[in-house]
């Protein structure tokens, strides 16, 4: 059991912390090539160790369908709206916008398969949501919010942000449709041709950009290794093995762990420190995954 919880949580601890390796090398290089570096290696890994672990990377015929559009929604434009976003959105601010996933999965798993929402399931959406903001928005607009309530332009919107709200769009519903690619086929080579399918538009994006290898530094290298290898490779595919396997609306509420994770790498790295404001936030997050998972046991209705 300990070990199965540490499993399913791992993928959230990789991305919060590719996600702060990926806003230091976006200081010296564009966002696609950024997205074609944490992709295309990962894509490239799995497909060479695959076989090595006796994991078929044939794709059943009637899959290819959803893999197409599985590797464009997911990949394409997820990735590469997530790192477009990035390059002008703060670490935090990033982390708020990607981190509403569980709502928009939570809704689409509700119409697609089914799943019950119950009325602790919306109070932990809801408490999971007020802790990343508390998280990563800044706390003049916090205090703001609360004292006078919504204020959006003390947020000087901004491009960047759209693009983040538009990967979460992408990511959620990656996330349903990883269901559906893997019908017949296994999940792990679904999602390794998923991420090189996907990787390609990435590639001919950088392609047209123009192309800043060149402009990296040394250890900018190491962190994209680290967001390509953990972010990318291991984390998806833990990620998708138990998209397939755990209830969807359960499972991606550990995503609301994913800043967490970020700032608790930005704590080992940076030597940053938690403020008072974002220890609430960590707090909320656990509070929020845990009336989400244990949503049935704690919700009884009226016969």
């Amino acid at each position: 059991m300990p070990q199965r919880w540490i499993l399913m949580v791992l993928p959230f601890a990789l991305w919060g912390s590719s996600m702060v390796a990926m806003k230091l090398v976006l200081d010296h290089v564009d966002p696609w090539t950024v997205a074609c570096l944490r992709i295309l290696p990962a894509a490239l890994a799995m497909v060479l160790l695959l076989p090595m672990g006796g994991i078929s990377l044939v794709v059943a015929r009637g899959d290819w369908g959803w893999l197409a559009l599985f590797s464009l929604v997911d990949v394409s434009c997820g990735q590469g709206l997530l790192s477009a976003g990035l390059q002008t959105t703060g670490a935090g601010l990033s982390s708020v916008l990607i981190d509403t996933q569980p709502l928009l999965v939570a809704l689409l798993a509700r119409q697609i398969f089914g799943e019950a929402i119950n009325p602790v399931g919306w109070l932990g959406l809801l408490v999971g949501l007020g802790g990343v903001a508390c998280l990563g928005l800044p706390e003049p607009f916090l205090k703001n919010l609360w004292l006078q309530g919504p204020a959006l332009d003390s947020l000087s919107w901004n491009r960047g942000m759209a693009l983040l709200l538009g990967s979460a769009m992408s990511m959620a519903c990656g996330a349903v449709l990883c269901r559906f690619a893997a019908r017949q086929s296994h999940v792990l080579s679904v999602t390794a041709w998923h991420l090189l399918l996907g990787g390609m538009p990435l590639v001919g994006m950088s392609a047209w950009q123009g192309s800043g290898l060149q402009t990296l530094l040394p250890q900018d290298w190491w962190l994209m290794a680290y967001a390509s290898g953990g972010g990318t490779a291991l984390g998806y595919g833990l990620f998708f093995w138990f998209v397939t396997r755990r209830e969807l609306t359960a499972f991606t509420a550990l995503t609301f762990l994913t800043p967490v994770f970020a700032l608790a790498c930005g704590w080992l790295v940076q030597h940053e420190h938690l403020d008072m404001t974002q220890w609430i936030g960590v707090l909320l997050a656990l509070a929020a995954v845990t009336l989400i998972t244990r949503r049935q046991q704690l919700w009884a209705p009226n016969p």
